[in-house]
């Protein structure tokens, strides 16, 4: 048996989130059953981390054992010619020691939010960011987002399907910058609470029009209250870009 490390940049809008479910297509399913059709075998993928409909991936890292004799240059080729024509593509596909996990041997994930500040519809970016129409504020809102880095009860940004244990994360990034038209939110932590990044950046927006003071923002978070939450950003923007592991 051995354990291949994938990574996968793929399109979220076609599939109803990374997980395999019951109800529509996902980035694991369609993965799972190239790999099927490849090998025979079926295998399990386990991800660095779960993305909702609609959300992107650029650097995904996943996981899966296979018993078959195959190279991992072989096994990636064998993949992305199967996958087609989803909008998914195995950028790296290489051995590791059966003791990795994409998913618990992860030390860090960090994510990018997309937003378009401009009037006119998207075109070639529809389903790829969020155009917010009213001028933002970049600066206000990168001001305003360190108020949410370092350890705290994130509740106010918790989705209430979310599983996590604790409501408890440390936000290790969360950085603004505008890039023209385009404004670009960063954000990295060892883990993530389900809808955390949507819901900070839903807020932060709010700042960047005007609408909500930093006070606002900090009087969010030590709320401790989803009712408390002012937008939920939608997934159109958020991509997946790194995940973190131990050297060596």
């Amino acid at each position: 048996m051995t354990r291949f490390a994938l990574t996968v940049e793929f399109d979220g809008r076609p599939f109803m989130g990374w997980q395999r479910q019951a109800h529509g297509p996902s980035v694991q399913q369609a993965i799972e059953e190239a790999a099927l059709s490849i090998t025979g075998e079926r295998s399990v993928l386990h991800a660095a981390g779960r993305t909702d409909a609609g959300v992107h991936g650029l650097a995904m890292r996943a996981h899966l054992d296979i018993e078959k004799p195959i190279t991992p240059f072989r096994l990636m080729e064998a993949l992305n010619a199967r996958l087609r024509p989803d909008p998914i593509a195995i950028l790296g596909c290489e051995v590791v020691p059966d003791d990795w996990h994409a998913r618990f041997s992860c030390i860090g994930r960090a994510y990018v939010y997309r937003i378009v500040n401009r009037r006119a519809p998207l075109t070639l970016q529809a389903g790829l960011a969020w155009r917010v129409v009213q001028q933002l504020d970049a600066d206000a809102m990168h001001e305003a987002a360190q108020i949410l880095v370092g350890r705290h009860d994130f509740t106010t940004f918790r989705s209430v399907q979310c599983q996590s244990e604790s409501p408890i994360k440390t936000l290790d990034r969360l950085d603004v910058e505008r890039q023209g038209e385009h404004i670009l939110i960063h954000a990295a932590a060892r883990s993530f609470l389900h809808h955390q990044v949507r819901s900070m950046v839903g807020c932060l927006a709010l700042v960047g029009i005007g609408k909500w003071s930093l006070q606002d923002l900090r009087a969010a978070l030590e709320a401790k209250d989803r009712q408390a939450l002012g937008l939920n950003a939608p997934p159109d923007g958020l991509y997946f870009v790194k995940a973190d592991y131990p050297q060596g």
